[in-house]
């Protein structure tokens, strides 16, 4: 099949979002895997992907992706519709220059504090990749609405040694599934600890998160920190009552996420890409991306799982300057870092 594989260029999705998410129900006739099983299940899916990345490398493929709600959504489909008009095609050149005073502070640190508010007990700090020249490099992307629409995120790949503290959400939607009260513990950079509030039993609780979340891994690492800047997105979910049903290509732009898995530049480690300014992003690796050299089949996980803090949680993100310097971007969930206040106007 390789000859058929050289010629694929990539996905083009229009996703849908709208139908009501569950919590399944916890069973005897649930089928489970033994200790071998799920070995067994791990080797295959990293043989798998880098058997696709073999014969499709990622430097070759593009994609693009845009989601829409359907009719299930509520008695306010046609407005919730051209709501969702409007959060795509927000102004791209104005989040452009927004954006990148976003990541000018937060390239001038070297970690980013982030905490919540409100409920939610978030209280993170992420570490930074070192920059050799901070004149042409960069450690976020700048996205805009080139193939991952909306726009309305800065995002990089964390440095896992000193990224520590936990990260709880009171309410999120994860793949399609329900946590209640999520709240996972990172050393390191890697989930130490996890757990949530869907079930009476801890027990239940751990396996809930170990099957759905981190796919029968022992521990996944954070593979990504971003802000998201679609505040216009964070707005329409809280005006219609769906944020609860926002795909997580929308989600993901209404608030600080990290994921856990791969880091974004998963098997395109090689590939350069620059920002509209022309910095060159340099933070793409971790620990264990680093291992494809040596040790491919433990250089992947195989899953990335974006977890967001919507504003209304998120109390303060800051970052920590190498002088010692507090560079506050956001406070009590508004934009205070001069020349994002515009950010605000749909919060109000």
């Amino acid at each position: 099949m390789k000859d058929l594989a050289a010629t694929y260029a990539g996905p083009a999705v229009i996703e849908t979002f709208g139908e009501h998410p569950f919590i399944p129900e916890n069973k005897s006739t649930t089928p489970k895997d033994s200790d071998k099983q799920r070995s067994k299940r791990l080797d295959y899916q990293a043989a798998s992907t880098e058997l696709t990345n073999e014969f499709i490398p990622g430097d070759q493929v593009s994609f693009t992706i845009i989601a829409f709600p359907v009719p299930e959504i509520g008695q306010n489909f046609t407005d919730i519709f051209d709501a969702t008009i409007r959060v795509n095609t927000l102004d791209q050149e104005r989040y452009e220059q927004i954006q990148t005073t976003i990541i000018e502070a937060l390239d001038s640190g070297e970690s980013v504090t982030v905490t919540g508010r409100n409920g939610n007990h978030t209280n993170i700090t992420v570490a930074l990749t070192p920059m050799t020249d901070p004149a042409r490099q960069t450690r976020f992307e700048n996205c805009l609405a080139d193939v991952n629409i909306p726009l309305g995120e800065v995002f990089t790949s964390p440095k896992l040694k000193g990224t520590n503290g936990i990260l709880h959400v009171t309410k999120s939607f994860l793949n399609g599934l329900k946590y209640e009260n999520i709240c996972l513990t990172f050393q390191d950079g890697v989930v130490t600890d996890y757990e949530c509030s869907n079930y009476d039993s801890e027990e239940q609780n751990k396996k809930y998160i170990f099957e759905n979340l981190l796919f029968q891994h022992k521990t996944l690492p954070m593979g990504e920190f971003a802000i998201g800047t679609n505040t216009t997105a964070y707005a329409m979910g809280q005006q219609f009552g769906i944020s609860h049903l926002l795909p997580i290509l929308i989600e993901e732009k209404t608030g600080p996420h990290f994921a856990i898995g791969d880091t974004c530049f998963s098997h395109e480690e090689e590939l350069r890409t620059y920002n509209p300014d022309g910095k060159e992003m340099i933070a793409k690796e971790n620990d264990y991306s680093l291992l494809r050299h040596t040790d491919s089949r433990h250089a992947y996980f195989g899953c990335h799982t974006d977890i967001t803090i919507p504003y209304h949680e998120l109390g303060d993100i800051i970052v920590n300057g190498r002088d010692g310097r507090k560079i506050p971007i956001i406070k009590e969930g508004r934009f205070v870092l001069p020349g994002t206040e515009a950010l605000n106007e749909p919060l109000r």
